[in-house]
């Protein structure tokens, strides 16, 4: 997806100045025993909008979900047969490296885990590259990928997912820092040695875990 990786824009340079500068960082490195907010984040009630100056129309009659590299059963899904795989809701707690959290957000769509039984992974997977419509990737752990409850979203709070939120789907994986829930999903690849995606090319931590404040690489 290199050939079709997002341009420069305000948002993308602000931010690696963060990283830079390790904005927002507390110092914090223990999660206190039933704290549900974890360092340097505060609470919101709307659901912020954040992208790379793009937001991608994905017309159900066009879409696509790509799962390739290392599985026994490469898929290609259109809207239909991806919907028609069984559905879940999932309720979990967004969390932001820019620093806002929310609570409480109801999910229905695909289980990754019910994908993923689908494309069986062969043993050299080892990691996944998620990528989007508007050029976007990010990269995680097979494993943290396919956590109990990481999901493949289609609704949110009841109704489908809008496009500023990265609809008709988005990954959700809630113990990640959200720029690991990639918007506007078009492809899911299996790969053995991890690579970094877009905003980790850019100072961004190779994980992302919350509760140990990895937003930057170096953390």
């Amino acid at each position: 997806m290199d050939d079709h990786t997002p341009p420069d824009n305000k948002l993308t340079t602000t931010k690696r100045r963060w990283a830079a500068e390790g904005r927002f960082l507390t110092g914090r490195t223990t999660r206190p025993e039933a704290e549900r907010l974890p360092p340097g984040q505060h609470l919101v009630r709307d659901w912020p909008v954040l992208d790379l100056g793009l937001q991608p129309h994905v017309p159900l009659e066009t879409f696509s979900l790509r799962v390739t590299g290392f599985v026994e059963t490469p898929l290609s899904l259109d809207w239909a047969a991806f919907t028609a795989l069984p559905q879940t809701e999932v309720t979990s707690d967004i969390h932001c490296v820019t620093t806002w959290s929310r609570y409480d957000n109801l999910w229905r769509g695909v289980t990754v885990r019910d994908l993923l039984d689908l494309a069986h992974p062969t043993t050299d997977a080892r990691h996944v590259m998620l990528t989007s419509a508007d050029g976007y990737s990010t990269n995680l752990p097979l494993a943290d990928f396919a956590a109990e409850d990481a999901l493949l979203a289609t609704h949110w709070q009841g109704e489908p997912l809008t496009r500023a939120h990265g609809g008709p789907l988005r990954a959700v994986v809630p113990h990640l820092y959200f720029w690991k829930s990639a918007k506007w999903l078009s492809g899911i690849e299996l790969i053995g040695n991890d690579r970094a995606g877009f905003w980790e090319k850019n100072g961004y931590h190779m994980y992302g875990d919350p509760w140990r404040e990895q937003r930057y690489s170096g953390d």
